[in-house]
């Protein structure tokens, strides 16, 4: 578990389908006024990048350089 690497959601791309909230084991991510938002960033799997992969809207980047691949 890292406090470096944690989701990064942008806000303007998420849509509210909390895909990402429902795939993350670790409570990284909840939902809040129908959106995704990070509540527990130490939680994080280092370079695990699941929540992104299933973000169909590329709303997902990750702290210290985690960008899509």
């Amino acid at each position: 578990m890292s406090a470096n690497w944690y989701p990064i959601i942008d806000e303007e791309k998420c849509t509210g389908c909390l895909s990402c909230v429902e795939f993350c084991p670790h409570g990284v991510l909840a939902e809040k006024d129908g959106t995704a938002v990070v509540v527990a960033p130490e939680k994080c799997v280092d370079f695990c990048r699941g929540c992104q992969k299933v973000c169909e809207f590329n709303a997902i980047t990750y702290a210290n350089g985690g960008e899509q691949k």
